[in-house]
């Protein structure tokens, strides 16, 4: 496939705390002092924004970080602590005009209802821009901050064997399912000309417009309908990372976004393959599109062996080299593109960058990397959409309730 024929690479940067690195805050232009104020994320999504990025994606968490699965590792030299991410969003959304703002919310412990209100408020204040990316949670210091219920555990063993995390958790993979279905049914509770807003007649509502949603399943019951209007998308974007089988399940049936973590171009291949079938398993309606992000954790730098240089002196501050679930890539801005043009001909659209060092790898990729995929006419020279559905070429839903009204 020529150049000319590729349809246009997409791409979007995780943002977590200074850096996915653990040792980034101790890095020579980390803002650590910043990381709990606006300035500092306000800053961090201007950059992006000037790159012409689909999207950013904002970490969250209801325990501190940790680097054990399984809870708290009593460490005091790495980040700890984060801002919540739907705020964070909401205060730079009035700050930005076209980017993408995705944040990530736990749906074990939070109720649908608040969920769902709390995004479409996110995407009137952003004026169509908003995301939402569902996450689940096994720990054991998660449910101790509520206290109302206990959830499946990983063990040991779960984590060295292939999709052993996922099968061990997957009561709360369904849980989530329902939870996308409930706040998706929320969002069409109102339909587009609920509002009437009619000071003559004094009506500012149509209530034969509203609609309740009347979920019923094994993990909660709601009623409806929302109390928000239905968000100027319609549907704000559902992002999902997916690792493996269950995952792919969730992300089959109720994502727009698929972030899958393969680390090879032939991985890649296998991921995207997968998904399919978790696609057929959940039975996805075939026109119902689903876009598919690889994750790349990066350090780049213009000169060749800088970033993996950069990359060891963060390991030895760590005092280990760095783990991901993601790929690592070090390297400079064209041999990334080289990277991201090659994945893209198996079937990928497009790349959910992760920054080894904030903010030295958020502006290598929109000066560096951004600049070297627009010499090669492989990414935008400019918006060309207001909303983050159309970002990624992803239609305005029609409202479920409203279907067949005259």
């Amino acid at each position: 496939m020529t150049r000319q024929h590729r349809p246009p690479l997409h791409l979007a940067v995780a943002l977590d705390g200074a850096g996915w690195h653990p040792a980034a805050w101790r890095a020579e232009g980390a803002r650590p002092g910043g990381l709990f104020t606006a300035g500092y994320w306000a800053d961090l999504v201007a950059e992006a924004e000037r790159g012409l990025l689909d999207l950013v994606t904002f970490e969250d968490s209801l325990s501190v970080q940790s680097a054990d699965l399984t809870g708290p590792d009593g460490r005091t030299d790495q980040v700890r602590g984060r801002l919540d991410a739907v705020l964070v969003a909401s205060r730079v959304a009035p700050l930005t005009s076209r980017i993408g703002l995705v944040p990530t919310t736990n749906v074990t412990h939070t109720e649908p209802f608040h969920l769902s209100t709390a995004i479409a408020s996110l995407d009137f204040a952003s004026r169509g821009r908003a995301g939402w990316r569902p996450q689940l949670s096994s720990r054991a210091d998660d449910a101790a901050l509520f206290g109302r219920r206990t959830t499946p555990r990983i063990t040991a063993a779960d984590v060295g064997v292939p999709g052993g995390i996922a099968r061990r958790l997957r009561p709360l993979f369904d849980e989530a399912a329902d939870a996308v279905e409930v706040v998706r049914r929320l969002w069409d509770s109102w339909e587009d000309d609920a509002e009437i807003r009619d000071t003559a007649t004094g009506r500012f509502i149509d209530r034969d417009r509203l609609h309740p949603v009347d979920f019923s399943g094994e993990h909660f019951s709601v009623r409806g309908p929302s109390i928000t209007p239905r968000p100027p998308q319609g549907q704000p974007l559902v992002a999902v990372l997916a690792h493996a089988g269950v995952p792919y399940e969730l992300a089959a049936r109720g994502a727009d976004l698929a972030f899958l973590t393969p680390h090879s171009r032939e991985g890649s291949v296998t991921a995207l393959g997968d998904l399919e079938t978790a696609k057929a398993t959940v039975g996805r309606p075939a026109g119902l599109p689903l876009r598919v992000f690889a994750d790349l954790l990066v350090f780049l730098d213009d000169r060749p062996g800088a970033a993996a240089e950069r990359k060891e002196r963060l390991d030895g501050l760590n005092g280990a080299p760095l783990r991901s679930d993601a790929e690592i890539f070090t390297g400079t801005p064209s041999e990334l593109a080289d990277l991201l043009l090659d994945r893209q001909e198996v079937g990928l659209d497009g790349f959910r960058l992760r920054p080894g060092e904030l903010p030295h790898d958020l502006a290598a990729v929109t000066r560096g990397l951004v600049p070297e995929l627009q010499r090669r006419s492989a990414f935008r020279t400019g918006y060309t959409a207001d909303t983050l559905r159309g970002h990624l070429g992803l239609a305005r839903p029609a409202n479920r309730y409203a279907a067949g009204r005259v």
